[in-house]
């Protein structure tokens, strides 16, 4: 029997709902043109997806703990800010596809300036949040490996994009700041 849903099942929802809303509904600068465009990252979409798909559809039949509720909001409170914040600093290159647009810069501050992938991360701790409170155990580490798998291969075809572009600047970029994981304790990068 599904549990009713708890406050920390409404606050997660209202994550996703403002991370949703912010992003479709977002200021949009002026449009670039399109110069380069990569396949093959829609199967890494795709895995993502699933991944995530997976922690609604195998809901727990208990309401989390007060711990693991406040664990899980604050995680997602702080995830949607990072994905805001990348957004906001990517501005007309946001995209979900693997593309360059004309003027395309390599951008290197607010969230970028700790890890390459911020909105990966930070999506990866939303949905962390949302199988803390929603999902059954057991279907943590499979969404984990999927999202990771999906998003390996994401970075990839971007990243094989950026370094055609910008080359040893991307190089000293990805030497510098970690692809996923923010390393604590690091000097920050210049």
């Amino acid at each position: 029997m599904r549990a009713l849903a708890s406050p920390a099942h409404f606050c997660i929802v209202a994550a996703w709902l403002v991370m949703g809303f912010a992003t479709v509904f977002r200021a949009r600068p002026p449009q670039a043109r399109e110069t380069h465009r990569a396949g093959g990252w829609s199967w890494g979409l795709f895995l993502q997806i699933v991944s995530i798909g997976m922690l609604w559809a195998f809901a727990r039949p208990e309401p989390p703990s007060l711990l693991l509720s406040v664990v899980a909001i604050l995680l997602a409170a702080a995830s949607v800010a990072v994905i805001l914040a990348a957004q906001r600093a990517l501005g007309r290159q946001f995209a979900y596809q693997a593309r360059l647009v004309e003027g395309h810069r390599l951008i290197t501050a607010g969230p970028y300036r700790y890890v390459r992938n911020p909105i990966y991360t930070a999506l990866f701790g939303l949905a962390l949040a949302t199988g803390l409170v929603v999902s059954r155990w057991f279907v943590l580490p499979v969404f984990a490996a999927l999202y990771i798998a999906g998003t390996v291969v994401r970075i990839r075809i971007e990243e094989r994009l950026l370094r055609a572009a910008f080359g040893p600047e991307f190089e000293a970029y990805a030497r510098r700041v970690p692809a996923l994981i923010p390393i604590p304790f690091r000097s920050a990068p210049v």
